[in-house]
């Protein structure tokens, strides 16, 4: 199947753009009124995330079972297969996007300290996504995320070909990296791989409460270096992650987490706007192959602030979107 082509101008036509949201495992079973509901708002994708971890930022050892007793349902390997199966009878294609988990850290500050280290820390990770990419080929799941947000390791070109290249031989469908957004454009080895994979967390103002037209012109002071990359490496991009809070700072720095956010007032109309301005500035882009909003669960909860669209007004326009032809 292909997705994309190549006018004479150099950057790409994308033929059909994926729909998706960031998908949470379930602890338990899904009965499946879940990918139904999903379903009703226009989506036709969604990533799956099952874990690896790593204890230390600085220690090359990484810990993984694909199908362990004490994990969550939805990130076993049982729970991937049934949520595949369900969800693409319904028409929603499904990633697999394998995260690590690291203690007191999060993943772009995995760093070696020696060669030696890089070397253990490469044949471990190679190990842990070759799992995955056997599992995505077994299921029949049509993309795989080799990684994400690595970004002290995706320097290191040559392993990571490597690495793509050890896929390749297990696995049979579309390959994507999410790069941090501070990291996409210095990455090489965006030719191996079917598309450029953003963790699109730009910062879009530096106020609180701004309006669609602040966030429109954030997003044109981004987009230049996006095209950029789409005329170098001839690839279509996604946006593998997207989201931002229900608070009134979701444009400033959209990556921080909501419980670091706890004294901020909450604003639904700040994310709603802030999804406007992505639709209106990024969705129509020829290269733009789809967009992955973080994140969204099987049953909404009440945990405020949040990132999910979920009963809030954001969802009202991913939905406008995503429904419209």
């Amino acid at each position: 199947m292909i997705w994309w082509t190549i006018p004479e101008e150099e950057l790409l036509v994308v033929t059909e753009k994926w729909k998706g949201v960031c998908w949470v495992g379930s602890r338990s079973p899904l009965d499946g009124s879940e990918l139904r509901a999903l379903k009703s708002t226009g989506a036709n994708a969604l990533s799956q995330t099952p874990f690896g971890w790593q204890s230390d930022v600085n220690t090359p050892e990484i810990r993984w079972e694909v199908d362990a007793e004490r994990q969550w349902w939805g990130e076993s390997a049982k729970g991937i297969q049934t949520t595949h199966d369900s969800s693409q009878v319904l028409g929603i294609m499904n990633m697999l996007k394998p995260h690590l988990w690291v203690r007191g850290s999060w993943p772009g500050e995995i760093e070696m300290k020696n060669e030696d280290d890089w070397e253990t820390w490469f044949d471990n990770y190679e190990q842990f996504i070759l799992d995955y990419a056997k599992l995505a080929e077994r299921l029949e799941i049509p993309m795989l995320c080799i990684g994400t947000e690595l970004e002290k390791t995706s320097d290191r070109e040559n392993d990571w070909r490597a690495i793509i290249a050890e896929v390749r031989k297990v696995y049979s469908g579309k390959l994507v990296y999410a790069a941090n957004f501070t990291e996409y454009e210095k990455i090489k080895f965006w030719d191996d791989l079917d598309y450029i994979g953003i963790q699109a967390y730009f910062p879009l103002s530096k106020k609180h409460n701004p309006d669609l037209k602040e966030l429109k012109a954030g997003w044109n002071k981004q987009l230049p270096a996006v095209e950029k990359m789409v005329r170098k490496f001839k690839k279509p991009v996604l946006f593998t992650e997207i989201g931002y809070c229900n608070t009134v700072d979701a444009a400033i720095e959209p990556w921080v987490w909501p419980n670091e956010r706890k004294e901020i007032e909450f604003s639904e109309s700040a994310q709603a706007l802030c999804y406007e301005a992505f639709f209106e500035s990024v969705w129509d882009k020829s290269w733009m192959a789809g967009v992955y909003f973080w994140k969204w669960y099987p049953n909404r909860h009440d945990r405020e602030p949040d990132f999910t669209p979920q009963g809030k007004e954001a969802e009202k326009v991913m939905a406008k979107y995503f429904l419209a032809n």
